[in-house]
């Protein structure tokens, strides 16, 4: 008998629940939620067991199209009782199976799991892994819908314009970049927010492995106005500075 879409949905997302509920270590998870300091409890099932559970269910139960991968992404999150629920979640919106979906159609669902997830650990991996991804895939479309988050009311939407380009390297575009920047440094909506600090110098320590005199400009020019939090200031030259310090020490090496 032909199984609907509801069904194939269902299947996976309760698989996946009895499986980490099997899985789950009573102990760990106090311990894990204190470290995440999550409201949703744990089941104490830790990463690389809760991949391999979802790589299992995901390959016994393909889905057939957007709509039941969304479906099933959808019920995993809205729906879960477990903080592993959405790590598993988050897994299902990469996986190979369902690469074909990872286009500007899918930033309102991904636009969804961050707001209603507002945490780093979900905002990273989205930002980093999935928004970033269709970003560079279609940049004249994403462009502008990035450049809005970076003006957002919520902000975990403002966190993932400026981590998006994480893993750009040589093609990071300098000027989204600095826009996104721009519109988050001291005086702006959520300048004074540590996770919004934060983002502003992981970005740019990491596209400073890419283009140091870039990153150096740019923290002498929003230095000079004090809009820069020291925290973020700190956080963008660690490398370069780390950097400059062996070179330094190289050099007296050879004298």
């Amino acid at each position: 008998m032909r199984m609907d879409s509801s069904g194939r949905v269902s299947e996976l997302v309760d698989e996946v629940r009895l499986r980490l509920a099997a899985a789950g270590d009573p102990v760990k998870a106090p311990q894990m939620q204190a470290y995440m300091k999550s409201a949703m409890p744990f089941r104490g099932v830790t990463a690389v067991p809760m991949r391999k559970i979802s790589r299992e269910v995901f390959a016994a139960h393909r889905l057939a199209d957007r709509g039941e991968w969304e479906g099933a992404v959808r019920e995993l999150w809205d729906h879960a009782e477990y903080r592993e629920e959405r790590y598993a979640a988050l897994e299902l919106t990469g996986h190979r199976f369902y690469r074909v979906h990872q286009d500007v159609a899918t930033l309102e669902l991904y636009l969804h799991l961050v707001t209603t997830g507002a945490w780093w650990d979900y905002v990273d991996a989205i930002a980093s892994r999935r928004a970033g991804p269709i970003l560079r895939a279609d940049f004249a479309s994403v462009e502008p819908l990035v450049r809005s988050w970076a003006e957002d009311d919520d902000l975990w939407v403002r966190r993932t314009a400026i981590l998006c380009q994480l893993g750009s390297k040589n093609t990071t575009d300098v000027d989204l970049l600095r826009f996104v920047i721009e519109q988050n440094l001291e005086g702006s909506r959520f300048g004074h927010e540590f996770f919004i600090r934060k983002a502003i110098g992981w970005a740019l320590r990491e596209h400073a492995k890419t283009d140091p005199e870039w990153v150096i400009g740019l923290v002498i020019s929003t230095g000079s106005t004090s809009r820069l939090a020291p925290l973020s200031r700190r956080e963008a030259l660690k490398n370069i500075e780390r950097s400059a310090t062996a070179g330094s020490g190289q050099e007296r090496d050879h004298t």
